[in-house]
């Protein structure tokens, strides 16, 4: 075989051929390594505090995808990693998400794509204006969502034009 065939056989012994060793060049180019790929943990090769956390994944651990299973290791990393205070916290969010309508959540999951998909900026912003509402005391919240609800489609749609044309002069 001469040099040039042997150029452009490079692969093509595997399944996928130039397609594969295309993508090994390219991962070697970004000077990562195949193994840096994290590939899907086995129950295994869990810590021993991942593994209590997550056991009750262990009987159906490898019928996970392996999104489901890098998904989870990481939860319990970050599980790991909270305070006892964050820990409340988060059980309180879940116990409010596993009671709401299959409906609720879906709204809550688009309005949540529709949030990331926001510039940074505005998402900043967004936050800003939560955390300003939250420090409201209850009755002040309430009083503002009654206002919200009351207003007619119309008004709400001139009140959400007002506040875009005065974010976009502050920019």
């Amino acid at each position: 075989m001469n040099k040039t065939n042997r150029k452009t056989n490079l692969g093509n012994g595997y399944p996928g051929g130039r397609p594969l060793f295309s993508g090994l060049l390219l991962l070697l180019a970004l000077g990562l390594s195949p193994m840096t790929i994290a590939q899907p943990p086995e129950w295994q090769a869990l810590s021993e505090s991942e593994r209590q956390l997550l056991q009750r994944f262990e009987s159906r651990w490898d019928q996970l995808t392996p999104e489901q299973r890098t998904r989870l290791q990481q939860g319990a990393h970050r599980w790991a990693q909270m305070s006892d205070a964050e820990r409340q916290q988060a059980r309180r969010e879940f116990r409010k998400w596993r009671d709401l309508t299959p409906e609720q959540r879906a709204r809550l999951r688009e309005t949540y794509t529709r949030f990331r998909a926001l510039p940074p900026e505005q998402r900043q912003k967004i936050r800003e204006a939560r955390q300003r509402f939250r420090q409201l005391t209850p009755e002040q919240q309430q009083r503002l969502r009654e206002r919200w609800r009351n207003l007619t489609p119309e008004q709400r749609e001139r009140f959400k034009e007002r506040l875009r044309r005065r974010q976009s002069a502050d920019q």
